[in-house]
């Protein structure tokens, strides 16, 4: 009976302690990581304010690759959602409540995790030599209340919550590193009518045009000349244009470009662009082949400009494209609305495809 009282005794002085204790820890915890990307700020601020490539950094994926991932919501700011739902981790979401462009980014956080009114927040700001690179300042703070497991949990929230931040911190920095380092919101890249577009199928006559110089002169004459050729297989064929003829870049070198001349077509006389396969006979000397484009969705932007800016603005566009959440694939193609003469002035406009996922 003794030991029972014993016992008895010191299990009420352990429940004392846990009690003196668990009163004495905060009541909420606050943990604050920082990291630089030379990145632009435009860049960063669409990264964290639009939770698209959520699953490219955060370490939620690392420690349940079977994680499901859901958005909702927006495609950015505030109301934009992402559901997760995992046996390992449970279920939970990351929502945006607040929103400063090019500042600051507010996200309430629902997990299986001790505490309540969880929110990480983003904080932006220029650093580094003229304001060049972006100092990524990522917040989490959690309220435990009265809940004194919940306060002792937050002993292991700098070990648990922090090394994760720290690593998926280190992860963002990676992935901005892919992006091309353009600012599509600015006068170096003047893009309107940013969107993702479905393309529908297209029949093309496409010449390779090689690696010629990077001169007005030369670039002019091989299109013209190429033109000829489509022109020759058109006639031949009973086709007609379809649209304005695009090149298709493989490589804007500083010395040599190399690229295609594509013509869309249709038979004459038919209703808009067709989209039905045509049988097109080519004479063997003829460097013009046949394409047949399935229909595709593309990143899409309208661009005014000098030609020479257009390697610029395809960058730009490939940017704001994987920023967004999405995967470029293919080569990048232009028509040439204006023509080839006027595409060598500030007036030109020209229409920039980049097919993705």
């Amino acid at each position: 009976m003794t030991r029972i009282i014993e016992f008895l005794i010191a299990l009420g002085i352990v429940a004392g302690l846990f009690v003196i204790i668990g009163v004495c820890l905060p009541g909420e915890r606050h943990i604050t990581e920082s990291i630089e990307t030379n990145r632009k700020m435009t860049i960063v601020y669409d990264t964290v304010s639009s939770l698209r490539r959520f699953k490219d950094w955060n370490p939620l994926v690392l420690r349940d690759p079977a994680v499901e991932l859901k958005l909702s919501g927006p495609a950015s700011g505030v109301g934009a959602t992402l559901d997760f739902s995992s046996r390992e981790l449970g279920n939970g979401s990351w929502k945006i409540t607040e929103a400063e462009e090019n500042k600051r980014v507010v996200i309430a956080v629902e997990d299986p995790t001790k505490g309540h009114d969880k929110v990480t927040t983003f904080n932006l700001e220029p650093t580094g030599k003229g304001g060049r690179n972006v100092k990524i300042t990522q917040e989490y703070s959690v309220k435990y209340g009265f809940d004194l497991f919940g306060r002792y949990a937050g002993l292991y929230v700098s070990r648990q919550i922090g090394d994760d931040i720290k690593l998926g911190l280190s992860r963002m920095a990676n992935m901005l590193a892919t992006v091309p380092n353009v600012d599509y919101r600015t006068p170096e890249a003047p893009l309107a009518d940013l969107a993702i577009v479905d393309v529908p199928a297209e029949n093309l006559l496409v010449v390779n045009a090689g690696n010629v110089d990077r001169g007005q002169d030369t670039i002019t004459k091989s299109i013209k000349d190429n033109q000829e050729w489509i022109k020759r297989v058109m006639e031949a064929n009973g086709l007609e244009a379809a649209g304005p003829f695009r090149i298709i870049t493989t490589d804007f070198g500083a010395e040599k470009y190399a690229f295609d001349i594509a013509q869309p077509v249709k038979k004459k006389g038919a209703e808009g662009a067709a989209a039905e396969e045509l049988t097109v006979k080519i004479d063997g000397g003829a460097p013009v082949k046949y394409v047949h484009v399935a229909p595709h969705r593309s990143a899409h932007a309208a661009y005014t400009g000098h030609m020479a800016g257009l390697d610029v603005a395809r960058n730009a566009l490939r940017a704001w494209a994987v920023t967004s959440g999405n995967e470029v694939i293919d080569r990048p193609y232009e028509t040439w609305k204006d023509g080839v003469d006027k595409s060598f002035t500030p007036e030109a406009t020209y229409d920039i495809y980049w097919a993705v996922k």
